[in-house]
């Protein structure tokens, strides 16, 4: 994937209004999963373009002070060669005099052609650094998309738990008889007392069997609790 394809990917990943795709998912916690995928891929591909970016403009930055220094060399050279040129000159050895300027006017043709090849490079290196500088962005704004995203699945998670867990509750509750003693009563007079402490038995033992389902309940919260962990280390894993 070239550059050019992995900024614009970037840069639409980052802008993503996550909340606005999940409402409109069929299944949220599904699409956040697969958002995940797409944004740890991404995120992947992206580092190694901004990695390979940075490597050829840092080579880019290397070569263009290598010619800087170069075209200041060689224009020391020439300096050196006028003037030696210059004496020469002076001692009446013109011939000596023509060689020394020959080679200064050499040395200035090496700094003029250094001096053009850093020139060249230079809006190479500035375009270079720009898309440096969007790619790390996008980037950094990438890794906060993603872990955005997993803090929305383990809520999500979570909340489809408890709402699993109290579902379960209400129709344990729904579930449980509830005696109305005075319904026994008996018409006969002398069965009053034996239907009374009958119903006072069955609601002392419903009483403790809604104790137990709701010491269930805790039960299947905490191993709710557990799933909820257990998807969420397996999201950032």
């Amino acid at each position: 994937m070239t550059k050019q394809t992995i900024l614009g990917r970037v840069t639409q990943l980052a802008k993503a209004n996550i909340n606005a795709l999940l409402d409109q998912a069929e299944d949220p916690q599904k699409m956040i999963d697969q958002l995940i995928r797409d944004y740890t891929n991404n995120i992947s591909e992206a580092e190694q373009a901004v990695a390979g970016t940075i490597g050829n403009l840092r080579l880019m930055e290397q070569d263009h002070q290598e010619d800087v220094a170069a075209a200041k060399e060689w224009g020391d050279k020439a300096l050196a060669a006028s003037k030696k040129a210059d004496g020469l000159r002076a001692a009446g050895q013109s011939a000596d005099a023509d060689k020394f300027d020959n080679l200064a006017k050499v040395a200035l043709q090496r700094q003029l052609q250094s001096e053009k090849e850093a020139s060249t490079a230079e809006p190479t290196i500035a375009s270079q650094t720009e898309v440096v500088d969007k790619l790390k962005s996008g980037l950094d704004q990438m890794k906060t998309k993603l872990t955005q995203l997993q803090s929305k699945r383990d809520e999500l998670v979570a909340r489809a738990r408890t709402a699993q867990a109290q579902n379960q509750m209400m129709d344990a509750v729904k579930n449980i008889n509830v005696l109305d003693p005075t319904s026994e009563l008996s018409r006969f007079e002398d069965k009053v007392r034996r239907e009374e402490a009958k119903a006072m038995g069955k609601e002392e033992l419903a009483a403790s069997s809604l104790d137990a389902q709701f010491e269930q309940l805790d039960s299947l919260g905490d191993s709710a609790e557990v799933e909820a962990r257990l998807a969420a280390l397996k999201a950032t894993g």
